[in-house]
């Protein structure tokens, strides 16, 4: 999509009601991911209570990043979900997309979230704290029904 000389102007928003099928194209764009199925992919979405999009900047520009996060806008903000396009890779998208949420959310909110094992390196390198006193309760590895 790009060549190493050129740096793509990119339009941060916060985009609601982003569909769901663009969601899904910058996840599996991003790198390896696995389908979580539509009803899933679909609440993941509709239930984010912010959803950051990095779109090329010109009309219905096309979508190259994503960032959703779960907050209460008054403590902390963990993002769920952070992609670039692979071939947006390597332009700050990212570190846009985390810059735009810290904007929106202000500084009296905190920024958490869990890395893959191959993104710990850019985390550091945009000045991410890394956090040893982190815990979770893994998902069941069933095919349950999404809670209502």
């Amino acid at each position: 999509m790009f060549t190493v000389s050129e740096r793509p102007e990119i339009l941060y928003t916060n985009e609601p009601d982003l569909p769901v099928t663009e969601f899904c194209r910058v996840l599996a764009e991003s790198g390896p991911w696995t389908t979580r199925g539509d009803l899933r992919m679909k609440a993941m979405l509709s239930q984010a209570d912010l959803v950051l999009t990095a779109r090329l900047y010109r009309p219905h520009g096309k979508l190259v990043g994503v960032l959703r996060g779960v907050t209460d806008f008054s403590w902390i903000c963990y993002i769920s979900e952070l992609a670039v396009s692979r071939s947006a890779q390597g332009f700050g998208i990212g570190k846009g997309l985390l810059d735009e949420a810290r904007r929106q959310l202000g500084p009296a909110v905190a920024i958490a979230l869990i890395s893959t094992p191959d993104s710990v390196g850019f985390y550091e390198s945009i000045g991410m704290t890394r956090i040893p006193d982190a815990f979770w309760f893994p998902r069941a590895k069933t095919n349950l029904p999404l809670a209502s």
